[in-house]
């Protein structure tokens, strides 16, 4: 079973990955590149920062994944072989246009394979599947 607040957060890990993935199957012309990569970053980071909760350890706000993998590394050197890429760079600059640049179809299918990958590697290291999580529902609020 797994604590509320923990799957909380592994809920919104999944759905900024669904996010990713969903956008993934349009054309490549229909690909909104920069969504991709930018959900990715975030699932990543949700996974990185459900692992650290569920190990007790704090962490300070923030979106940069090279901290949160450092955290974990020092919990779990098994961390030192994840591969963020280049990630953190999504997490803001792709966001506005004051820096203004559309990733690749390529950058974006790497990130949202990096996002899987540390999913995997997550799920693996909590012992939980798909399945132990609840899928996340809108409530109605009337």
């Amino acid at each position: 079973m797994i604590d509320e607040y923990l799957e909380k957060w592994l809920i919104k890990a999944n759905n900024d990955l669904k996010v990713a993935e969903n956008e993934s199957h349009l054309t490549s012309r229909e690909m909104v590149t920069d969504a991709i990569c930018f959900h990715s970053q975030q699932a990543v980071e949700k996974y990185l920062k459900a692992f650290l909760i569920f190990k007790k350890i704090d962490f300070d706000k923030s979106h940069k994944l090279e901290y949160l993998l450092e955290l974990c590394i020092e919990k779990d050197n098994d961390f030192s072989q994840i591969d963020i890429g280049d990630l953190s760079f999504y997490a803001v600059e792709v966001r506005y246009p004051d820096d203004f640049y559309i990733p690749t179809e390529k950058e974006a299918r790497e990130s949202l394979e990096i996002a899987r990958k540390v999913k995997e590697f997550i799920f693996q290291k909590l012992n939980i599947k798909d399945s132990d999580i609840r899928p996340a529902l809108p409530s109605d609020e009337e």
